[in-house]
């Protein structure tokens, strides 16, 4: 088995270490909960597939990132949701 390189940063563990450590299943629920992933919004958005003219699309995205959620919020707008 190849030894692994250890670093000041990572050090390897100690019986110390292990004997300290906490199971995640132990720690309180609310911290559970937010070392998860990304928060659930209120309101989550559906997923669609959507035609566009390549020139339309080419315009949409060259407005950079967030492309989408612009169109959703034009869309809106349009429609006075």
């Amino acid at each position: 088995m190849k030894k692994r390189a250890t670093h000041d940063e990572n050090p390897e563990w100690t019986a110390a270490d292990f004997k300290r450590a906490v199971p995640f299943s132990g720690l309180p629920e609310s911290l559970q909960t937010k070392l998860r992933g990304r928060p659930k919004a209120e309101v989550t958005k559906v997923p669609v597939k959507l035609r566009l003219d390549p020139d339309v699309l080419q315009v949409l995205r060259a407005t950079g990132d967030g492309w989408q959620t612009r169109v959703n919020r034009i869309l809106r707008e349009r429609f006075a949701l």
